[in-house]
């Protein structure tokens, strides 16, 4: 069972890795690279480059699907970071909201 001493320790943990995974960043990239994503580990967004190269007036539609895989993989990257790194503090308990 935990006891408050144990819960303190474990807060102090979780804490100190959202620290880490709000400065941490993941990047996906879609087409090829012509669109790049970065997000940081508390599934934020950071940033959205996109190639000229790929900035079509005809074909929009490309472009936001394009966008959207990036935005979605870096996201999903994201996720997996953060809960690889909770994962080692929780030990698996599926304790909600983390």
């Amino acid at each position: 069972m935990f006891n408050q001493r144990m819960m303190r320790q474990m807060q102090g943990r979780l804490e100190k890795i959202n620290q880490e995974l709000a400065m941490t960043q993941v990047e996906a990239t879609a087409g090829g690279g012509v669109v790049k994503a970065v997000a940081n580990g508390q599934q934020q967004l950071i940033s959205v480059e996109i190639d000229s190269s790929v900035v079509d007036p005809e074909d929009i539609e490309m472009l936001q699907d394009l966008i959207l895989a990036a935005v979605n993989e870096a996201l999903n990257q994201s996720r997996d970071l953060a809960t690889k790194r909770l994962s080692s503090v929780t030990g698996g308990l599926g304790i909600p909201g983390l």
